[in-house]
């Protein structure tokens, strides 16, 4: 009862009864079913990830002079920074005033170094090995299938997450995360299928800010990248180059998301200057997206959430923190 008035009180009644209920069967049928795992697939890999995993070991050992445990932040930063002298640039610093080694920062230092490569080769078959390689032939039922299970109440954002084990962060970037997906099979007289929208967080922020440029892109069926680079550019659209059509592709994606001048400049490789007039012209072209924009941000400090299209709520009282931080992410959430 407690449950039921505070539902109708947030008109979640819909989000509930249309959506959540109905799904929570689907997601049952799915976790009992499981997916199919080729064992023998996993088991072959396993023996290629240790053959490369002792070869970068070798490789990093020949580079440094010396045998250390690359899996200790500590010592890999006194090799790296104090033995081997490489620039440490814009490198954070850990709680303990050492120089960070975490992937995100070596990846900075590509090309400073042939050893960092081999790190970062080092570090992406550790993980590939102890994540997926060998935990998911463990778990198993005797059908070799996987049971997940998949979580309605995960995320803040209402999209699904799943556990025991996460089948949603098997990496897709590279050969090797490529490797570990085609263990999963389809059992006999079946197919895997994928299913991607084209472009919908762009389609949707069309409908919700009824962008007349955008709406009008979409609606004639041509390339949103491409078009943006030429209203922006002021350039034909078979005047726009491949750079000038990634740099839009980047914004348009990053926008909706609050990229700043700065994370564009970073991304898109151009300068904080010329970023800084991107983004300032795109919100003159698509000044619908614009309005949407600053509108979501004026509703989430006046009534401390925002909605979506099927009334699904969520709460962000960090947007009236003191932090500026934190209220910059309380903006781009």
């Amino acid at each position: 009862d407690v449950l039921e008035e505070k539902i109708s009180q947030t008109n979640l009644q819909n989000v509930l009864q249309k959506i959540e209920q109905p799904l929570s069967a689907v997601l049952y049928q799915m976790e009992r079913f499981g997916i199919g795992l080729d064992k023998f697939i996993l088991a072959n890999l396993n023996k290629k990830i240790d053959q490369e995993i002792e070869k970068s070991e070798k490789e990093i050992y020949h580079i440094a002079g010396a045998r250390f445990n690359i899996g200790s932040p500590k010592q890999l930063s006194e090799i790296l920074f104090k033995k081997l002298k490489i620039e440490t640039q814009d490198l954070r610093k850990t709680p303990g005033g050492v120089l960070s080694t975490q992937a995100s920062e070596l990846e900075k230092l590509k090309g400073e170094h042939k050893i960092i490569d081999w790190i970062l080769q080092y570090r992406e078959m550790t993980k590939l090995k102890t994540t997926y390689v060998v935990p998911l032939p463990l778990l198993v039922d005797t059908s070799s299938r996987i049971h997940t299970n998949f979580n309605q109440e995960g995320t803040a954002t209402g999209r699904l997450s799943s556990d025991n084990p996460n089948l949603q962060n098997i990496p897709t970037r590279s050969d090797w995360g490529m490797a570990v997906r085609r263990a999963f099979v389809a059992q006999k007289g079946y197919k895997l299928v994928s299913f991607d929208y084209s472009q919908i967080e762009l389609r949707v922020a069309a409908s919700l800010s009824h962008d007349r440029k955008m709406l009008q892109i979409f609606k004639e069926g041509k390339d949103i990248h491409a078009m943006t680079a030429a209203e922006i550019e002021g350039v034909s659209e078979k005047n726009v180059t491949p750079k000038l059509r990634r740099e839009a592709k980047i914004l348009n994606f990053g926008v909706l998301y609050g990229m700043s001048a700065q994370g564009f400049s970073e991304a898109a490789g151009v300068s904080h200057e010329r970023a800084g007039e991107f983004i300032k012209k795109y919100f003159q072209t698509f000044d619908g997206v614009a309005r949407m924009v600053e509108g979501l941000k004026t509703q989430v400090k006046a009534k401390g959430y925002v909605e979506t299209l099927t009334g699904r709520r969520r709460y962000l009282p960090e947007i009236h923190s003191s932090n500026w931080h934190i209220r910059q992410a309380a903006e781009r959430a």
